[in-house]
């Protein structure tokens, strides 16, 4: 019993980012702040601070509700021993290949930073749209797309293997088109930590929207969009933090004003059932093979976009856009 309360212990410290602080105030070392170890150490509790204000906040304006939480809570207990490991393993191991393959090494400056980091936005894009449009990898990433509220407790809602399939992608793209490792991990942290921050929910940032910023920037406001079933808002916003690659492959959508965001998946699922979220597709998609005739249809399942059908009735997010303007 002692042993499963320390580890609840240990990861109730690493969700809230608290022990490189509590060391450096300690140490009372604050020259620290000028490396990327002591910015790290103070952003780190930030969101999870900004989470506990997003809890308060909705419990004193009475729209908090514990069951929301549900899905993104389990999630994240299970990726804590699984998930979390498989992907850092994952990393080094795409590093360990490519590193002497890649087409030229860049030096860690300011300016390859942006260079670094406009490569891995476009990294991020190709794992994210592939999510999207691989029904097998659709069911790897739709439990992050399955809670039907949205708050920062949504980013740790995700399949365990997901973690793994995203960094697989983005390493190997990044290390390939010469981002060095060390460059590459500084990016990881402000990707992480501006991802988990656009999932902020309306009680902490109403509109979300960061004025002029967000004709530069993804905000929660276009994140808010993303994670839409609206057919309107379905398969945009793919990155993460600069929208350059967006507005290239023409999949950059503001929020409108006249339709009001409706959050979660297209399919029918239990409202905020964890097992249903997590293995749901899984189970839709090995369904779906098992009845379809021909290793042909089998393997189309596979790879097609979710709502493709061998009967040809489709109902991919494509087709139904296009239905939406016919209809107009």
């Amino acid at each position: 019993m002692m042993d499963f309360l320390l580890a609840v212990w240990e990861q109730f410290r690493s969700f809230f980012g608290f022990d490189a602080l509590i060391q450096l105030i300690t140490e009372g070392d604050y020259s620290k702040l000028r490396t990327f170890e002591g910015i790290a150490a103070f952003i780190s509790p930030v969101i999870p601070i900004i989470l506990i204000l997003e809890l308060v906040r909705g419990i004193f304006y009475k729209k908090f509700s514990v069951i929301s939480y549900k899905i993104p809570f389990f999630s994240y207990v299970l990726n804590a021993f699984l998930g979390r490991f498989i992907a850092i393993g994952m990393t080094f191991l795409v590093i360990g290949w490519l590193e002497d393959k890649a087409l030229f090494t860049l030096p860690f400056t300011w300016y390859w930073f942006i260079y670094g980091y406009i490569i891995w936005e476009l990294a991020h894009f190709v794992y994210h749209y592939l999510g999207h449009k691989v029904r097998l990898l659709w069911c790897l990433h739709s439990t992050h797309h399955a809670p039907e509220t949205m708050h920062l407790g949504v980013t740790h809602a995700h399949f365990f293997l997901e973690a793994p399939y995203a960094d697989l992608i983005r390493t190997t793209i990044c290390i390939l088109l010469g981002v060095p490792p060390p460059m590459l991990f500084v990016i990881m942290f402000i990707d992480g930590t501006w991802g988990a921050f656009i999932h902020v929910g309306e009680s902490v940032m109403k509109k979300g929207d960061m004025g002029k910023l967000g004709q530069w920037i993804l905000t929660p406001s276009h994140h808010r969009v993303h994670h839409a079933k609206n057919v309107e808002y379905m398969d945009t916003n793919f990155c993460n933090l600069l929208n350059i690659w967006d507005r290239v492959f023409k999949t950059y959508q503001p929020q409108k004003e006249n339709i009001a965001i409706q959050y979660g998946i297209t399919r029918d699922i239990k409202p905020n059932n964890f097992l249903d979220a997590y293995f749901g597709e899984i189970i839709a998609l090995a369904k779906d093979v098992y009845h379809a005739p021909g290793i042909k249809n089998k393997f189309l399942y596979l790879v097609m976009p979710p709502g493709w059908s061998h009967t040809g009735e489709h109902k991919t997010a494509h087709v139904m856009k296009q239905q939406l303007q016919e209809n107009k």
